[in-house]
């Protein structure tokens, strides 16, 4: 069931879409932001407000990288693995936080703290190599930079 919060965030969008069903997106990142992720009983109630079913929703959201369809960590490091990054050795930023996070890309910390998400680009290939923890964006990185800038997230 939707909260009263989360049900009028939603509703409070309407008047800027001709539909219901094109708040979809921004629906779920309501939801989201209340929750951390998009369980399926989430979907299925946004799809009962939107009048939308629960696979069309499920669709949207699997299409996009930053809706979680799974439980993520407080915080969430996207890795840019682009070509311009990966020149400029994002591979090797991969492996030192795999390392010192103790998780592969694509899992989250056994302390819930931290998820390890590659992306295909965060729009600043020339401060390769790029990432981003929640809405910060961390630019040049080596492995002393990164030890310090997770030391920031709590």
């Amino acid at each position: 069931m939707l909260t009263a919060e989360e049900r009028a965030e939603i509703e409070a969008e309407f008047p800027r879409y001709p539909n219901r069903k094109a708040v979809c997106i921004d629906a779920m990142k309501i939801v989201q932001k209340h929750r951390g992720w998009l369980a399926d009983d989430a979907l299925r109630d946004i799809g009962e407000l939107l009048e939308m079913s629960a696979a069309d929703l499920d669709g949207v959201a699997t299409f996009y990288n930053l809706l979680f369809r799974r439980p993520v960590g407080r915080h969430v490091i996207y890795l840019c693995d682009s070509v311009s990054c990966w020149i400029m050795g994002s591979d090797r930023q991969c492996k030192h936080l795999s390392e010192r996070l103790k998780i592969e890309p694509g899992e989250t910390t056994a302390d819930g703290r931290f998820t390890l998400l590659p992306v295909v680009c965060l729009g600043a290939c020339d401060r390769a190599p790029v990432m981003m923890i929640d809405d910060d964006t961390h630019f040049d990185l080596n492995p002393e930079k990164i030890d310090g800038i997770l030391e920031r997230y709590g």
